[in-house]
């Protein structure tokens, strides 16, 4: 009976350790946020920490949500050499016909030229259909195989109840996906930090080699009237309604939102900036050390008259919960102990932990040249403190 108390002592006292390291998603009737739409979300995206959600893990049409995805692609293509921004691309048949002529199209014409910069610019502001399917084919030939790419590209990413079924968002039976996998896709892409470069422009012009230029507006004005807003994708069709994946930085923290099912774009916009302003309210960004400075004193022997001192090779900052100074800690672990150190030598490195959960680490180095402490001098200590005591 004692074994037994005290397995469901320690599983509570883990359940209490794990609520304070992890932010605990919260729900509307927790934080008095009156979300109107159908899913959403709330991340910080450097941890992948949750801190809202509402059926974040129901199936909806993601609409032109999607291209978070082509553009991912379109990014992954470009970093690894596959391709150049400066690529030339012929507009086919097929990718006109998808752009058709509605608001999400940059209008393109069958055999027209474009770069691949233009037409990610297209997919990032315009939400051009016509652009996203002419990438598809320059990337992996057919429409049909970039969304076989697509839908690995998910499954590794763990987005388990995602299937696309077009490289664009327009309605598909069974092209479904979810706000927690939206933000998994999202959180990715923002790896890809020069996408923010066309996600976060309001407008564009495109006019070489044509007689009517192309102006693109964002369909994203969260990126011109919600400050610090940069991307990434806004999504409408009348079977999804109005969706975004909205993402913005202030004081050196970045918000991801996702919000699925509004009835309205001004719904939709509103529940975003809501639930990143909340995020905002929640989250510092704390710079924990300095490179250069003074991170630890480290005594080399007994003693402790004979020391180096630890010195941060970079800055750390981490994105932390207001509120927790009392729970950071510093810890430094030089590295297997060694004769003497050299100064401006790496020597090991100094961990970070909130709640005693490791959150970063950097390498230190020493501020001198120093011999470590040697076993004659161990026994002389331990000499001389003994007759210390005994006297």
């Amino acid at each position: 009976m004692k074994n037994k108390n005290k397995v469901i002592i320690s599983i509570f006292l883990a359940a209490a350790l794990l609520s304070q390291i992890f932010v605990i998603p919260v729900k509307a009737d927790e934080t008095g946020l009156d979300v109107e739409a159908k899913s959403a979300m709330l991340m910080e995206p450097s941890t992948g920490k949750i801190i809202f959600e509402k059926n974040s893990h129901e199936k909806f049409a993601p609409a032109s949500v999607t291209k978070i995805m082509t553009m991912l692609l379109t990014m992954e293509a470009v970093d690894s050499g596959k391709m150049k921004m400066s690529d030339k691309v012929v507009i086919s048949e097929n990718a006109k016909k998808a752009g058709g002529n509605g608001s999400s199209s940059m209008l393109l014409d069958t055999g027209e030229v474009r770069t691949v910069e233009e037409l990610l610019k297209g997919v990032a502001i315009a939400s051009g259909n016509d652009a996203a399917v002419t990438l598809a084919e320059y990337i992996a030939g057919s429409e049909q195989a970039f969304v076989k790419a697509m839908n690995e590209k998910a499954k590794s990413l763990g987005m388990k109840d995602t299937t696309f079924k077009n490289c664009h968002g327009l309605s598909a039976e069974g092209h479904l996906s979810t706000a927690f996998d939206i933000s998994i896709m999202s959180r990715e892409l923002l790896k890809h930090e020069k996408i923010l470069k066309y996600t976060g422009t309001y407008m564009e012009t495109i006019s070489e080699g044509r007689k009517s230029p192309i102006g693109l507006v964002n369909h994203n004005k969260l990126v011109r009237f919600y400050k610090g807003c940069d991307g990434l994708k806004t999504g409408y069709t009348s079977e999804a309604k109005y969706c975004i994946s909205a993402t913005a930085t202030r004081n050196n923290i970045r918000m991801l939102t996702i919000i699925m099912g509004a009835p309205t774009y001004k719904i939709r916009n509103r529940d975003a900036s809501m639930l990143m302003n909340y995020g905002f309210s929640k989250f510092e960004a704390k710079k924990l050390l300095v490179k250069d400075e003074d991170v630890e004193k480290i005594p080399l022997n007994k003693k402790g008259d004979k020391f180096l001192i630890a010195k941060a090779s970079k800055n750390l900052t981490l994105i932390l919960e207001r509120g927790i100074e009392n729970k950071i800690t510093k810890k430094c672990v030089l590295n297997e102990e060694k004769k003497e150190y050299k100064k401006n030598e790496i020597i090991g490195y100094c961990e970070i932990y909130v709640n005693d959960k490791l959150y970063g680490k950097v390498p230190v180095y020493s501020d001198r040249d120093i011999k470590t402490h040697n076993i004659l001098e161990n026994i002389k200590y331990n000499l001389v403190n003994l007759f210390d005591k005994a006297i």
